[in-house]
């Protein structure tokens, strides 16, 4: 069993309920419609106790940031990968007139994956929650089964610290190995894989973050011109390194066809970005400083 402590800032959403349904709002409650409209998948369909991975994009379908909604009763919990503060700033801005409330929580995060890992919960908590579901476990304290964190199953337990620090998981937290089974699961992180200049799409987040029948959200014309267009024409690989270092183009015949975006900090596994069209299994590619075999496409 392995485990991590996430650093993953946590915002509550709450806001008021309308006595009658108003034209142009996409839910009754102000602070489900703000999300709905905000983020890229379907906010509105969660029932309390589930959770959905999400994007928040510019109108030109760039990342800002991925994000879970957790549903906890009447309200929702954001899990962020950006500094509390800015996300308030921008949720803030976005919201307008809508009586929306938005809190910052002083909660702690652990993921455990592996071998052990559900037995580890279960002694625990007497509970295995389903996927996509979350189980309140103390005054302050829930726990999630979660597939898309590291691309396979694993246990979040987040909550106040003082009762979380009662259920850590024993021996030293495995930031490297979280880094490198990410790495090795395709799993786009902010700022890596999900940044400017790329299309969600091409991360392959197409069935995991985004609706395409939700209806109107910020970004969403400019990811239904790539989704409609057909198979993008690049794609996130897994790739095998050689020399080759983060941040380098992968050239073929001395053409640009790609670029390294994560490397692992354990093992000769990276993700990076290629052209379609050159990304056969085995092919391998140059960089600057090296080389790098595409192991296999990730979408």
């Amino acid at each position: 069993m392995k485990w991590v402590k996430l650093n993953r800032p946590k915002i509550k959403v709450e806001g008021e309920k309308l006595k009658l349904q108003m034209r142009g709002m996409s839910a009754q409650e102000e602070h489900t419609h703000f999300l709905q409209g905000l983020l890229t998948n379907d906010v509105r369909s969660l029932r309390p106790y589930t959770f959905n991975y999400n994007l928040m994009l510019k109108q030109n379908g760039a990342p800002v940031d991925e994000l879970f909604v957790y549903k906890i009763d009447d309200h929702y919990i954001l899990d962020t990968s950006r500094p509390s503060e800015e996300v308030l700033n921008d949720l803030n801005k976005r919201k307008l007139s809508l009586r929306v409330y938005l809190k910052p929580l002083s909660y702690e995060h652990v993921f455990i994956w592996g071998e052990g890992s559900e037995d580890f919960v279960k002694d625990a908590f007497g509970v295995i929650p389903q996927d996509f579901r979350i189980e309140k476990v103390g005054d302050e304290l829930f726990l999630a089964s979660n597939p898309l964190r590291v691309g396979e199953k694993g246990y979040e337990i987040f909550g106040k610290k003082e009762e979380l620090m009662r259920y850590l998981p024993p021996g030293e937290p495995s930031e490297e190995e979280f880094e490198d089974k990410r790495i090795r699961n395709c799993v786009p992180k902010l700022g890596k894989e999900l940044r400017e200049g790329f299309s969600p799409l091409e991360a392959g987040l197409a069935q995991k973050a985004i609706s395409f029948t939700k209806g109107c959200y910020v970004g969403q014309e400019a990811i239904a011109r790539v989704h409609f267009k057909g198979r993008t024409p690049r794609a996130l690989a897994l790739l095998k390194l050689s020399g080759a270092k983060e941040g380098e183009e992968l050239l073929d015949d001395g053409k640009k066809v790609g670029l390294i975006t994560s490397v692992s900090p354990i093992s000769e596994y990276a993700l990076g970005y290629v052209l379609r069209e050159r990304a056969k299994e085995g092919k391998t590619l140059k960089t600057k400083s090296g080389e790098a075999t595409v192991e296999r496409l990730c979408s």
